[in-house]
């Protein structure tokens, strides 16, 4: 980043430019945050650390520390420039109070504070502050210490001197309001996970995560020397990889690209993480669009000159080119577009033009250097044209057979009759005996039912031309309307709510795993536009006299004795070891009917976790999985043996 950092010449009060007050923060938090549920909670952590994070992008800044305090109060210490502490010349009042009380002050817009950055919105100190119980800063700079507190995003002692340092950077602690979130207690998981992200795509940067709140203070220390590489060879440490990780970079007008790639055996999906000054960039953009179309005529045009494809072949598609693909695609600029106020798309294009020329120069160079490797390359990515030409012909076959019969439908599908895909509901339940209950208690206006019977494909371990035909999956498929995979047409759905349920015990636990799994790897717009749902059937019914009560767990079982100040003894506490036990009115009732029912919305938080917790449960590798069971087992509450 240094061509990037020289233009860098001065950073003080006279960088910070003014575009709005704060305003209506504390009134509608969700328009800055998201949401003010646990999602909202961290991102407060992310918000005040991108400040950070962008001193280290100017070169300013190479460790920072996180902590949780005992009472989930949150302390951010850089050791960058530490924020301007001058009197503003607008306002009249110092630039600390500046950045922490008017929404879009910051050093980011003018172009000379920072030529990189991530918190371009200019939103971070001042809406954390506005949404904390309390907020202290603390700032060394010029060899001294300033410090200033704030309540609730009102500044209630001024600026003030409080000693000398011979050290520069920020220190800020905040407590999130519990009059404005729904939760208040951080997740360690949750922020490790971002935090090594960040960690990752800031090669040499040190962060280190702390929780002072166990008896055993727990921290952790992310400094990944190899960057975005390490970045790939971590997603990619429980597969089995073609080769080592390759790696290129390249600057170009201010802008700086990184790219790193690993191929995987017996791996069907691609999996590829773009990010843009450091914020992942969920929908791609033109640095994502560059690097598909690249790396595809690249890997044609070697396979057309070296014999691998003869003249009379077609050419490799994008989606042969991508099977057991890892990638990670870094970009970092000055003057970044993105498309929407979520920040998930680079709109930027120019950039698009200079990803493709590294690839086309550097990558093309990888493939005549290294043979064996490319080699190895090639017959994975033939292999999946072939795959997808049998998947071709197995699509076809089912649409054909579709269309000889009297129905598109599956034959088992009880339809609803509502047409309005917004308004409607598919379960899709396990086994015939649940699923004849189940069409019986439904709702028939706008509940349709798809029983399921056995274990469904495995797709984890197989391409998609199994999928096609497979007489598990294909029921699905042809219920939903979408397709799979690169023929997925969301506008096709013809439910937004799709419920999956299955018996509370280990099998239905398996058969919920494998549907997730297919949607996960050939949905994946299913469920990150949330229309994929648990259902959460009761695990008992507790019965005294003619009073019927259902409870979910043991735990409530127990508060449910102690409310009603019911006996054990004196009730009947019946244990439903499927939903086949259950008649039409109990599965309504408790598990079916949007009024009185509970399910889980499925979310997709965070793609990379996801993809590694999916490899690791159904995947070919045991280890993992064993570990995981291990670490996990403490976790479990009902098993049934």
């Amino acid at each position: 980043m240094q061509e990037i950092n020289n233009e860098i010449n001065r950073y003080d009060e006279s960088n910070i430019q003014v575009l709005e007050g704060l305003e209506a923060v504390r009134k509608r938090p969700g328009m800055y945050i998201g949401s003010t549920s646990s999602r909202g909670l961290h991102h407060l952590v992310y918000e005040i650390m991108d400040n950070s994070i962008d001193e280290a992008l100017a070169g300013f800044c190479n460790k920072i520390n996180i902590i949780i305090n005992k009472d989930n109060s949150i302390t951010n210490i850089d050791n960058g420039r530490g924020i301007p502490v001058g009197i503003n010349p607008k306002l009249g009042i110092s630039t600390v109070e500046v950045v922490h009380t008017i929404l879009h002050a910051g050093g980011k817009f003018d172009g000379q504070g920072y030529k990189v950055s991530g918190g371009l919105h200019g939103v971070g100190a001042s809406v954390v502050n506005a949404l904390s119980q309390f907020l202290e800063v603390e700032v060394f700079r010029d060899g001294h210490v300033y410090k200033q507190k704030y309540e609730r995003g009102k500044p209630i002692t001024p600026l003030e001197k409080i000693g000398d340092t011979d050290v520069t950077g920020t220190k800020t602690t905040f407590k999130p309001d519990p009059e404005i979130f729904e939760v208040t207690e951080f997740d360690f998981e949750v922020l490790l996970t971002r935090l090594r992200e960040l960690a990752f795509l800031n090669k040499g940067l040190k962060i280190v995560l702390r929780d002072e709140r166990p008896e055993e203070p727990i921290e952790k220390e992310l400094h990944y020397e190899g960057g975005i590489v390490s970045f790939v060879e971590y997603m990619d440490r429980n597969k089995d990889p073609l080769h080592q990780t390759i790696y290129f970079d390249g600057y170009k007008d201010g802008s700086y690209v990184e790219i790193a790639m690993q191929y995987n055996k017996d791996v069907y999906v691609e999996n590829i993480h773009s990010f843009a000054n450091n914020i992942s960039t969920a929908e791609g953009g033109t640095h994502l669009t560059g690097f598909k179309t690249a790396i595809t005529k690249v890997l044609n045009d070697y396979a057309k000159k070296f014999n691998f494809l003869k003249e009379s072949d077609k050419n490799l598609l994008g989606e042969d080119v991508r099977e057991g693909l890892t990638a990670v695609v870094s970009v970092k600029i000055s003057d970044p577009q993105f498309e929407g106020q979520t920040k998930t798309k680079l709109g930027n294009s120019e950039i698009r033009g200079f990803v493709e020329s590294i690839i086309n120069e550097k990558f093309a160079s990888f493939l005549e250097e290294n043979p064996a490797i490319t080699k190895l390359i090639l017959d994975k990515c033939i292999m999946s044209a072939r795959a997808r030409d049998a998947a071709r012909k197995a699509r076809e076959l089912t649409r054909r057979k579709s269309a000889l019969e009297s129905t598109t439908l599956p034959g088992k599908l009880a339809d609803c009759s509502e047409r309005d895909p917004s308004l409607c509901e598919i379960f899709i339940v396990e086994g015939d005996s649940a699923g004849g209950s189940a069409k019986q208690g439904r709702n028939r206006r706008f509940q349709a039912i798809l029983p399921l019977w056995g274990k469904m494909l495995n797709v984890e371990k197989a391409r998609m031309d199994k999928v096609y035909g497979n007489d598990k999956l294909t029921p699905v498929i042809t219920a939903l309307g979408t397709n799979i995979g690169q023929d997925f047409d969301i506008s096709k759905l013809r439910y937004h709510k799709v419920i999956l349920m299955a018996d509370a015990d280990v099998d239905g636990a398996h058969i919920r795993t494998l549907l997730l799994t297919f949607f996960y790897r050939y949905m994946t717009p299913l469920i990150a536009n949330g229309f994929v749902y648990i259902a959460q059937p009761p695990l008992y019914k507790i019965t005294k006299g003619k009073s019927e009560i259902y409870a979910y767990d043991d735990n409530q079982v127990e508060k449910i004795l102690n409310e009603k100040q019911w006996k054990k003894e004196d009730c009947t506490i019946q244990r439903f070891k499927g939903l086949g036990e259950m008649n039409p009115d109990q599965l309504w009732s408790t598990t079916m009917d949007p009024e009185t029912r509970t399910i889980l919305k499925v979310e997709l938080e965070d793609a990379i976790a996801a993809d590694e917790i999916f490899t690791i449960l159904m995947g070919d590798k045991v280890e993992p999985r064993k570990e995981f069971i291990q670490a996990n087992a403490k976790l479990v509450t009902n098993l049934d043996i």
